[in-house]
């Protein structure tokens, strides 16, 4: 059975030495990117090797890509292990690449010739190296070298290969298979490579074979191969497959038992022969494949060196010991791959091998090399140039602008050249064409241009010849007037300078002659002159004038011809001022004014006019429009009202702005007012009626001077002025009116202007006096307790409602109010109750009645006047114990006409008499005074508090108390248990309430009982429960009914309600609600006045106690 090949034997294939060998090293001679190159070397059997190549890495930006190469194709990379190793290493400093390639223990068979390749990006470099192995001293005799690829025997076995093909393309990349397939014969690489791919996958163990078939086996062409499987029962039959067809035995085939062996041997194996076999025993079978390879291809004739001229046909010719056998061809050491884009043919008949180059060049001379499986040959083609004869030379030419450039020339080679022009190569474009055709050249220019003038040469590529010819360009001159106007007209503004500047052309370049009628002008340094430009000529005038306009004309003249043109110049200005513009027309803030165009428009139309104002006491033009007016009149606007204005006109023509108009006469904007705002009726008698209203909301500048009111009865258009004189107040009584009367009102405002726009009363107002009920609006801080200290003042002011005006009564404690005491002062709305210094005896209860006619509202205000406390009545020592003091005192007499909040006690040491703190705001009538001082002797006092703050004077402990320093025992005072239990009792009452419709009311108090009483709310006598539009809330003894958003029909009597085991208390209070349907509610949603009186009429006597 053939066994793959050892590692150590990499060394297949040696390349002849000879040419090829001496064409590599020529070439490495080039070097690219190595700076150190691997040497040749020699070494014993048994002895190392060591060979170094470097690479500069200054203009790499990665490391460069590195192979080494025994012969011509094996890559040494895959053959490293115990005899050969490779090695790579960097330095920074020097930035240089080192490569190694280190053998160990060199044999005989690593003689030969090896290559060093190294690529980065498009670079390349190589570099060959010989490896010469000699025998040791005292070794056996020298062995061919060649006997290293022979069959060996071993075992008295088939001869083996020393490689394994199977073996190279199981470790080799796949780039490299089609290289393996060539050296070594494959003819089949692709279906090689599906049997490759099913032999790597893993065997399965099998009960049946205790040794199963190796996974490949090769065999030459012709040879003879040997399968041997090894059964675990050898009573088992096996049977052989080819390709799933089962083999019979034959001369061929032939099959031998040997034990648990099964053995099958292949004689003459051909490339039929190549396929997948496999045995069966049982259910099971393994498999294997067979690899057939041919013998090598040898050139049998070698190439032969050849000499030929450029152009002519050259074939390369060679023979090898195979028909149609694989040859490649290469060019330099690089192969030749022929397509339809290829220079080169190769031809094949038999065993004769040709390479056919067309057309040879210089490009074409080499060395060409063939390469067979067994063998090469290489030979030098040299190519040589032809001696090159002038049959027609190029000639001088002179060709008029636009025409056509011919230049011809014929060579006797049929040869490609380059053309120059003034030295420069000559580059094909849409005008520019190069021909060649043959041994005839051509350069053919279309509409010849002036820089196509020059000098051009001829050059045949290969050959040191030129052939050159002169080309002339000429042009009549022309004259180029394509940026004038149709009429040749060129305008210039007088005072300006006029620089025209004409293109002209002509080769040569033409004379250039100015005039104007018979007077020429000519170049210099006067106010008119010209200037030539080889490209243009150019008429300067400086500081145009109105004269310098007419007819300028201009000549050209070379040696192709003549031309003439003539140029119109027009001078033209700015238009004068207008006349001074006249204002016809004024409003508040806006006026109308109107003018006459100017009598000289410059010699251009006039487009517009712009306008500009000022104020009269200033010097600053505002301009009012930045869009041309066309018309001879403007209307200025957002001018201020009483400020005196100035306007002014500009011409505008093409040319630019006249100087401003005259200014008109100063004119002032003046308005009327807006009306009056707010007219409204203030009262009504049986025969007047009082109106009031507001200024208006715009005076202006002209101010107000006053108002005139008028009015007209219903039924008339005659309105009548009530006022004589214009008055400046808002409020005016109409009198002398007839009583049931209707009658319609309006007010004017007056200034310098005239009278505004009237203001009119929306409806007619009926002459008859209105009883309105009174109505006291008592403000929120004075329905509970008004509180104030002794000396300050009192000052309430409570409104009220009634007409006509009504009577006011005061009452103290139901009895009169003492006026040199209390003052109050009445007006139509309101009412004051004022006292300077407030006293104790000011406090009360002030009854205050508001009546008209035989309507009354009352009104109750609770005055409080507090002042600080008196001192408590007696303080006693009860009891001194250890360091601790039990005192008790009496409230005192005067209380301040306040509730005493609490007590301060102080204590003072006998000696030092001073006093200190020890407790503040405490309730209780006896306190015990801790941590004092064993020892020393203490007095002690307490001060009153209420609202006000301290009593002025405390009461002192008559007794004082020792701490005696002896221990004495204090005995615990016996306490009866204090009873708790009270009955319900409201501490803070209810309070009468006014509420907004709308808007959440709450009523509070506060309730004290022990046990914890319920609580339970009321409204007009019904309980109050599961309601929405109620809650309830009880914290610390404060009760609170919260009312959401409450109408009027929520008015009415709450009362709350305390119950607990000892008693039940009630509280009660009114609920107003204000805000319902009103007189001017009803009036706005469109309900009848009378309607309305008669309404709120049932309302109050079915309630008068509300209303």
């Amino acid at each position: 059975m053939p066994e793959p090949t050892k590692k150590e034997d990499w060394t297949l294939v040696e390349p002849p030495p000879g040419e090829e060998q001496a064409k590599q090293n020529a070439n490495s001679q080039l070097s690219i990117l190595f700076i150190e190159k691997p040497q040749g070397g020699t070494v014993k059997v048994g002895e190392d090797i060591t060979f170094i190549a470097k690479v500069k890495a200054e203009d790499l930006l990665r490391k460069p890509t590195i192979k080494w190469f025994k012969g011509k194709w094996m890559d040494l990379a895959s053959k490293a292990g115990k005899h050969l190793q490779l090695k790579e290493t960097f330095e920074r400093h020097s930035r240089v690449y080192t490569f190694e390639m280190q053998i160990i223990k060199a044999k005989e068979n690593f003689a030969g010739n090896y290559r060093c390749e190294v690529t980065y990006k498009d670079k390349f470099d190589s570099c060959s190296f010989d490896l010469e192995v000699h025998e040791s001293t005292g070794t056996t005799p020298n062995i061919d070298i060649r006997s290293a690829f022979k069959r060996r025997e071993v075992k008295q076995q088939e001869e083996e290969p020393q490689v394994d093909v199977w073996e190279l393309l199981k470790n080799a990349k796949p780039s490299e298979y089609e290289k393996i397939a060539f050296q070594y014969g494959i003819t089949d690489l692709r279906g090689m490579l599906k049997r490759l791919k099913r032999m790597r996958r893993e065997e399965k163990k099998s009960a049946a074979f205790a040794k199963i078939l190796d996974p490949a086996y090769q065999v030459d062409k012709g040879g003879r191969v040997r399968f041997v499987v090894e059964l675990a029962d050898p009573k088992l039959e096996v049977k052989w497959y080819k390709n799933g067809q089962e083999i019979r035995p034959s001369t061929k085939y032939i099959f031998e038992h040997k034990g648990c062996q099964r053995i099958l041997f292949i004689n003459n194996c051909q490339m039929t022969d190549d396929s997948e076999y496999y045995v069966t025993a049982g259910d099971e079978k393994c498999s294997t494949e067979l690899f057939v390879r041919e013998p090598p291809i040898m050139v049998t004739k070698q190439l032969e060196d050849t000499t030929a001229y450029c152009g002519e046909r050259v074939e390369l010719e060679c023979e090898v010991s195979e028909d149609d056998a694989n040859v490649k061809w290469f060019k330099n050491g690089e192969e030749i791959i022929p397509g339809p884009k290829s220079r080169y043919r190769i031809r094949v008949e038999g065993k004769k091998h040709i390479l056919i180059i067309e057309g040879a060049t210089k490009a074409d001379a080499a060395e060409y090399s063939v390469m067979t499986t067994g063998g090469q040959s290489s030979a030098k083609l040299s190519v040589d140039l032809k001696p090159l004869k002038i049959l027609t030379p190029l000639t001088d030419q002179t060709v008029n602008l636009g025409k056509e450039i011919y230049l011809k020339c014929e060579i006797s080679e049929n040869i490609p050249g380059k053309w120059t022009k003034n030295g420069l190569p000559v580059q094909e474009s849409d005008r520019l064409k190069v021909v060649h055709k043959g041994r005839i050249h051509k350069l053919v220019i279309a509409n010849a241009l002036t820089e196509d003038e020059g000098d051009y040469v001829f050059a045949p590529d290969a050959y040191n010849v030129t052939l050159p010819a002169k080309v002339h360009v000429i042009d009549p001159p022309k004259i180029i007037l394509d940026g004038l106007d149709a009429d040749n007209t060129v305008t210039v503004i007088a005072g300006n300078k006029l620089r025209l500047e004409i293109p002209i052309s002509g080769e040569p370049p033409p004379k250039a002659m100015w005039s104007r009628g018979d007077k020429a002008i000519m170049e210099g340094s006067g106010r008119i002159r010209t200037e030539s430009y080889p490209d243009s000529s150019t008429l300067v005038i400086d500081i145009a004038e109105r004269d310098d306009s007419g007819v300028y004309h201009i000549n050209l003249k070379n040696e192709a011809g003549e031309a003439h043109a003539s140029i119109k110049v027009k001078v033209v200005d700015f238009p004068d001022p207008p006349v001074a513009p006249t204002v016809t027309e004024v409003g508040d803030d806006w006026c109308i004014m109107n003018w006459e165009p100017p009598a000289y428009d410059g010699g251009s139309p006039i487009l517009g006019y712009f306008i500009e104002r000022k104020k009269k006491q200033s010097s600053r033009w505002m301009r009012l429009n930045f869009d041309l007016c066309k018309e001879t009149t403007f209307e200025p606007k957002k001018m201020i009202e009483g400020v005196a204005y100035e306007v002014r006109i500009f011409a505008v023509n093409a040319i630019g702005i006249s100087k401003p108009s005259m200014p008109s006469r100063p004119f002032v904007p003046l308005a009327v007012t807006s009306p009056p705002t707010l007219l409204t009726v203030d009262s009504v008698t049986d025969t007047t009626v009082t109106m009031r209203w507001r200024p208006p909301d715009h005076i202006g500048a002209a101010g107000l001077d006053g108002y005139v009111l008028e009015y007209c009865f219903e039924g008339t258009e005659d309105w009548i002025v009530a006022n004589k004189d214009l008055i400046d107040k808002t409020k005016f009584t109409i009198t002398g009116l007839p009583t049931d009367a209707k009658i319609f009102v309006r007010v004017k405002a007056v200034n310098a202007a005239g009278a505004s726009e009237p203001k009119y009363y929306s409806q007619p107002i009926l002459v008859k006096e209105i009883i309105e009920p009174p109505k006291i609006r008592i403000p929120r801080h004075l329905k509970q307790t008004y509180i104030r200290r002794v000396g300050e003042a009192v000052n309430l002011v409570i409104p009220f409602q009634g007409k006509p005006r009504p009577e006011l009564t005061w009452k103290k404690d139901g009895a009169e109010i003492d006026k040199n005491q209390i003052n109050i002062r009445n007006s139509e709305t309101d009412t004051i109750i004022f006292i300077r210094k407030a006293e104790r005896s000011h406090s009360g209860k002030y009854d205050l009645q508001v009546k008209v006619d035989k309507f009354v509202e009352t009104a109750l205000i609770d005055i409080q006047i507090i002042d600080r406390p008196g001192p408590p009545q007696i303080v006693k020592i009860e009891d001194v114990w250890g360091e601790n003091v039990a005192l008790t005192w009496t409230p005192p007499k005067d209380d301040g006409n306040a509730a005493i909040t609490g007590y301060t006690i102080q204590k003072a040491d006998k000696k030092s008499m001073e006093w200190f703190t020890v407790i503040e705001h405490y309730h209780r009538t006896s306190a015990t005074i801790t941590e004092l001082v064993i020892g020393n002797e203490y007095y002690f006092r307490v001060f009153s508090e209420n609202m006000c703050g301290l009593s002025e004077d405390a009461t002192m402990t008559k007794e004082s108390a020792v701490i005696a320093k002896d221990g004495k025992i204090y005995k615990n005072p016996v306490y009866e248990d204090f009873d708790f239990s009270e009955a319900p009792m409201f501490t803070q009452p209810l309070v009468n309430t006014y509420a907004i419709a709308g808007y959440n009311a709450t009523l509070n108090c506060s309730v004290r009982g022990n046990p914890k009483p319920k609580i339970t709310w009321m409204k007009n006598k019904v309980v109050i429960v599961d309601d929405p539009r109620y809650r309830m809330f009880s914290n610390q003894g404060v009760c609170t009914l919260e009312i959401r958003k409450p109408s009027p029909y929520d008015g009415g009597t709450y009362c709350c309600k305390a119950v607990n085991d000892l008693g039940t208390v009630e509280i009660e209070c009114k609920l107003e609600v204000k805000g319902g349907l009103s007189f001017c509610r009803l009036l706005l949603q469109g309900v009848p006045p009378n309607i309305i009186d008669s309404y709120l009429r049932d309302l109050h006597s079915s309630n008068p106690e509300e209303y």
